[in-house]
């Protein structure tokens, strides 16, 4: 089975989850507002919640599946696997289901009608500028048994495989999954340190990604990497930092993959994650 889903929200924990939050207003133009512990940071096709916790942690990452015979389909495939209890979560509907991949990060899916729309009474007004758009569109995790999460994601979850990149003896060290056509929904990087690597919001075009560096830039929020382009996906993006250090990402132009495309092979260097310069590298 082909997993079909898109990301819908990652939920980060945090020291100061207050502070994150006010930056995820200033700096990526969502409305927050506080509710029993939780900072629901949102603006239209982008979603961040945050509440007290470890920095650098994942609380949950929640993807919405559109179909309801893709759901079904999704459903009888996992039906074997572990559930993750989802309690601690209230803001979920009752029909999500949970499961923790091998990090013990915690994957939420949800059939995108049983979300509804939201109870509270704030909307999605915020106090920031127009700003273009940019949708939730993938995350990245550091882990130490890259090879066993990539099992997990594509063999048990469903999650097609787009690239993989290994060193010279053949050695894993970073692959791609997607659950749409857009090229990742999800990257995994071997790494010293099991973590959050980073969040991307997808936005239309070049012209708009650079009215984000714009703005980030009327913010004095630093760009710490880029403007590049991704080998992986393709796309141009530059990241800047929150206040707990996790990477946050603006991205543009991402590959559109077709169902029978060959999984893409990349050589562990410094290229590969960014073909015009420097790269943060993981391992």
């Amino acid at each position: 089975m082909n997993l079909k889903c898109h990301l819908k929200r990652l939920h980060l924990q945090s020291p100061q989850a207050s502070a994150l939050a006010h930056f995820y207003e200033s700096a990526f133009g969502m409305a927050c507002h506080e509710s029993q512990g939780v900072w629901f940071c949102k603006h239209e096709g982008r979603e961040v919640l945050l509440s007290q916790g470890q920095a650098g942690k994942l609380h949950y990452a929640l993807f919405a599946i559109d179909n309801v015979a893709e759901w079904a389909a999704f459903t009888d495939h996992t039906q074997d696997l572990p559930k993750a209890n989802l309690k601690a979560y209230p803001e979920l509907p009752n029909s999500a289901l949970g499961f923790m991949d091998p990090d013990q990060n915690c994957m939420v899916f949800v059939l995108t009608s049983d979300l509804g729309q939201p109870k509270s009474k704030h909307n999605l007004d915020t106090k920031a500028v127009a700003l273009p758009p940019a949708e939730s569109q993938h995350f990245a995790l550091r882990t130490q048994q890259v090879k066993n999460m990539m099992r997990f994601y594509t063999d048990d979850l469903g999650f097609v495989l787009s690239d993989v990149v290994q060193d010279e003896s053949g050695q894993l060290k970073a692959c791609f999954v997607r659950g749409d056509e857009m090229h990742h929904t999800l990257a995994l990087f071997g790494a010293p340190v099991s973590c959050f690597d980073h969040q991307s919001f997808e936005t239309p075009n070049w012209q708009e990604l650079k009215d984000w560096a714009d703005h980030m830039g009327k913010l004095r929020v630093e760009i710490v990497w880029g403007v590049g382009r991704h080998g992986p996906g393709n796309d141009v993006f530059f990241m800047v930092r929150d206040p707990d250090g996790n990477l946050a990402e603006i991205s543009s132009e991402i590959e559109i993959c077709t169902g029978n495309r060959p999984v893409g092979e990349w050589k562990h260097e410094e290229r590969t994650l960014n073909l015009w310069g420097k790269a943060i590298m993981r391992s």
